[in-house]
């Protein structure tokens, strides 16, 4: 059975499909606009699914929605917004997601509706690989639920408990990053690097903004917050309650700050911490599946899984809406299927990739130079290995991009973990964001625990540990000695394990600074002309595109890097927004 799976028109869209129970292909539409945070139906990642599965329209049985547009209406509704409002009618049509469907993707066949934590919950329990495990969601809203607790067994989930918006450990965390000068929906993972920088003196403060009660259940004081009808997230009495005004974006930032991130979260891992117990208690479970977008919070998973009664810990790697679109084609699948079997998530390498043909003829249309290493992979790796031992920052363009926001080895920047400057320039000569912003080190597997506390795979660099090698690692090593790590194997990323063992030989070190390989506010690359663009317009030192490696000592790129900054502030727009649109 071939089912489609979407997620779309809120924000982080994606599609993937499910053949036969195993994932074949899955993308989020940004990587293919190159818009942030891309809502519109995902017209391109569609097209791409059906391509790598080798299917057309008349091949899929069935189309699976992540949420219920109706329910969700009802929500919309009670929060204020008028579905007959002209310039609201179209985003808050309940039939807006099927109509688009059909008209932009062409699909005619059956199409099934899930509930938003219902996805949720599928998208982590049923790629988990676990026969059974109670099940955690967190994330701003869905169609009503913020918050769902479960349990996952075989081809059953059961979701026994729930907290309602507008109560949200989501939104309460998506508000302080606003109130911080952060994009809502863009900028909580900055939140969470700015916060070992801080003490929290402002717990105080955190804690008045909800009401802790038993169980699963928590209560938002929405006297601070705005965000039902109004045009901010927060009110003017957490202002008051702080004692400071809100940071003006890009603005400098202070000590208090730093503070208030560092309260908020402590209290969210103490919240977290509180209810992963209950749901021990109420379960009797062993294995914890968590999703939503709470679950990217690195360091309160690394918390739950150290502090928490769980052995196991699986957060799907597109713990976002973007991941929904997994699981509501599980759903289906489950409900559809005869066979209710569904093929863990090994990795997470399921976006499209280019071969050498392709880029050589990419490479071919350009003046630049460039060394060619096709059959040759030993030389390609051993070059590499030297460059970013040598100081360089490359650009490492292979195989299957990766699903989720996080880059694994595929479309990354790497860099020498023991170089002290390294970080600093990153941040500020390629990157070209905020200096606080920590790097996350990837490194064999073999050799996690003789660097890193951490006594289990780690493939998807969803939670932080402390670090503790008898190297010097400066560049990935956070303020508070903590790293968010990505452990590697022959088996998931073969030429990302080969080059980590060859620079083991060089320097004695298997770990690589690993970043994703995009600019402050774009997507990460999809293609090799974005991977081109993207080091042409920083300061990059060395590009390695599939079997090609182009350095930027050998070519003059000013008439190339004016070009493109010419053509892309005439042609491209950034999304950006600071609160939950239509909420």
């Amino acid at each position: 059975m071939n089912i489609i799976g979407i997620s779309a028109l809120y924000h982080d869209s994606a599609c993937c499909i499910l053949q036969n129970g195993k994932l074949t292909a899955a993308a989020q539409e940004e990587r293919f606009t190159r818009q942030k945070n891309d809502s519109s139906m995902p017209l391109h990642a569609f097209r791409y699914c059906l391509e790598e599965a080798g299917l057309t329209l008349n091949d899929i049985d069935r189309l699976a929605y992540y949420e219920d547009p109706v329910m969700k209406l009802a929500r919309q509704i009670w929060s204020g917004h008028d579905p007959l409002a002209p310039h609201l009618q179209e985003k808050l049509d309940p039939r807006r997601a099927e109509r688009e469907i059909r008209e932009l993707l062409g699909y005619e066949g059956p199409v099934d509706f899930h509930q938003h934590h219902e996805s949720h919950a599928a998208s982590t329990f049923f790629f988990s690989g676990f026969d059974s495990a109670a099940i955690m969601t967190f994330d701003g809203v869905g169609e009503w639920a913020s918050t769902t607790y479960g349990t996952g067994k075989g081809s059953i989930i059961e979701l026994f408990e729930e907290v309602h918006f507008p109560d949200s450990i989501g939104l309460l965390y998506s508000t302080i990053t606003s109130y911080l000068g952060f994009k809502v929906n863009n900028g909580e993972y900055k939140v969470m690097g700015l916060a070992p920088y801080g003490k929290p003196v402002y717990r105080q403060q955190i804690e008045e903004l909800f009401e802790w009660r038993k169980d699963g259940q928590f209560r938002l004081n929405m006297k601070y917050f705005d965000f039902i009808g109004g045009e901010r997230m927060y009110s003017d009495e957490l202002v008051d309650l702080f004692g400071m005004q809100p940071r003006v974006r890009e603005s400098k930032m202070d000590q208090n700050h730093m503070d208030v991130a560092r309260s908020l979260q402590v209290v969210l891992e103490e919240l977290l911490l509180e209810k992963a117990a209950y749901l021990h208690e109420k379960t009797g479970e062993e294995n914890l599946c968590m999703a939503g977008g709470v679950a990217l919070n690195c360091v309160a998973n690394g918390r739950i899984l150290r502090e928490g009664p769980f052995k196991k810990l699986f957060v799907q790697p597109a713990s976002n809406d973007s991941g929904c679109a997994l699981g509501a084609a599980a759903l289906s699948h489950m409900k559809y299927s005869e066979d209710k079997k569904i093929a863990p998530m090994p990795h997470a390498y399921y976006g499209p990739a280019f071969s050498d043909a392709e880029i050589r003829r990419m490479l071919e249309a350009t003046d630049l130079k460039w060394s060619g290493f096709e059959g040759n992979e030993d030389e390609l790796i051993d070059a590499t290995a030297q460059k970013i031992a040598d100081g360089n920052v490359v650009g490492w363009f292979q195989g299957k991009m990766e699903f989720g926001p996080r880059a694994l080895g595929c479309r990354s920047i790497l860099g020498d973990p023991r170089d002290p400057g390294m970080r600093d320039k990153i941040n500020l000569m390629v990157k070209k964001r905020e200096g606080f912003r920590p790097f996350a080190p990837a490194v064999l597997l073999s050799e996690a625990q003789n660097h890193f506390k951490l006594d289990h795979p780690s493939p998807f660099m969803l939670e932080t540990c402390q670090v503790d090698s008898p190297l010097d690692l400066p560049a990935i090593t956070h303020v508070d000695n903590s790293a968010r790590v990505q452990t590697v194997t022959e088996e998931t990323n073969p030429l990302f394990a080969a080059l980590l063992t060859e620079f083991n030989n060089k320097t004695g070190s298997p770990i690589i600074l690993n970043t994703s390989f995009n600019v402050r506010g774009e997507p990460i690359v999809c293609t090799p002309v974005d991977a081109l663009e993207c080091f042409i317009l920083t300061e990059i030192d060395c590009l390695v595109v599939g079997s090609f490696m182009i350095s930027r000592k050998d070519n003059d790129l000013t008439f190339l890097e004016d070009t493109l900054k010419e053509v892309r502030t005439s042609n491209r727009s950034a999304i950006s927004t600071d609160v939950y649109t239509f909420i």
